[in-house]
């Protein structure tokens, strides 16, 4: 038995957040489309965004994207605030984001497509490239065998020198993906990842997230396919009409009234 001097384990403090919203709005007109939603995803978490169609879920992804700024609110990243930003800048630190409908460079290389992807490319600026063109090249070899690395995990890398525009639906969101880790991410929106999938790469796209988010990557999702919810998400937030209908487990969540009576437009059973 402890002696009543023994001290009292601290308790742990919950880790700080990539992601939060706080009271975040967006009007359009008089329609408001998103209302006074808050929530965070910190490091290795794994959050669900579900709801009916028409919910707030893809204007939401748009206001934490930088793709549309907020009526009111605010949008911390890293624990500062980017509300005002564009998308280029949210993405340069450490923000991505992927559509539900991936549009990938058809006529370029899959390997190209990815590499499109990297970060502080000295390359892209001209002076590098007049005076410094050795370590353009070095910078180019670095992506290269970055962006073969990525296309291994994901199960692309047989398709590393095809054009992106003979890839399916799955293989493509696949490559979204892809180009977005190029990046080197904190945080990573995925809109509906599993929509027109095929099981089997549904599965790869599965067993990839859950390895990224061991790894400390946190991504919050939008996603009709509620098994695909259940089976990689710890926590899910259920947004209806604007706004944060619930949260918690899959499980729990799933069992709420409200949230069938939000679906269905009427009282469960």
């Amino acid at each position: 038995m402890k002696a009543a001097t023994d001290p009292v384990p601290p308790t742990a403090a919950a880790p700080a957040p990539i992601l939060e919203a706080i009271r975040v709005s967006r009007r359009f007109g008089g329609l408001v489309a998103v209302d006074e939603v808050s929530l965070s995803i910190a490091a290795g978490e794994v959050v669900g965004l579900i709801g009916p169609n028409g919910a707030g879920k893809s204007t939401l992804f748009d206001v934490l994207a930088g793709e549309r700024q907020p009526s009111a609110g605010q949008v911390l990243l890293r624990g500062r605030r980017v509300e005002r930003e564009p998308a280029e800048a949210r993405l340069a630190g450490g923000l991505g984001r992927t559509f539900q409908i991936p549009r990938p460079f058809g006529a370029l290389s899959v390997l190209e497509n990815v590499m499109l992807g990297a970060a502080h490319h000295p390359g892209e600026r001209l002076w590098p490239n007049l005076f410094a063109p050795t370590r353009v090249a070095a910078a180019e070899r670095a992506a290269r065998a970055r962006a073969l690395e990525i296309l291994a995990f994901l199960g692309l890398e047989a398709l590393a020198k095809e054009p992106a525009r003979v890839l399916s639906g799955g293989q493509r969101k696949l490559l979204e993906l892809a180009r977005v880790l190029m990046a080197e991410p904190a945080v990573v929106l995925l809109d509906e990842p599993a929509a027109g999938v095929h099981p089997t790469l549904m599965q790869t796209i599965v067993e990839r997230l859950a390895t990224l988010a061991r790894g400390g990557l946190a991504v919050l999702l939008i996603e009709h396919h509620l098994g695909l919810i259940a089976e990689l998400c710890a926590r899910a937030v259920v947004m209806a009409e604007g706004r944060v209908l619930c949260v918690g487990t899959p499980a729990a969540v799933l069992a709420d009234a409200r949230v069938a009576e939000a679906y269905v437009g009427r009282p469960a059973a």
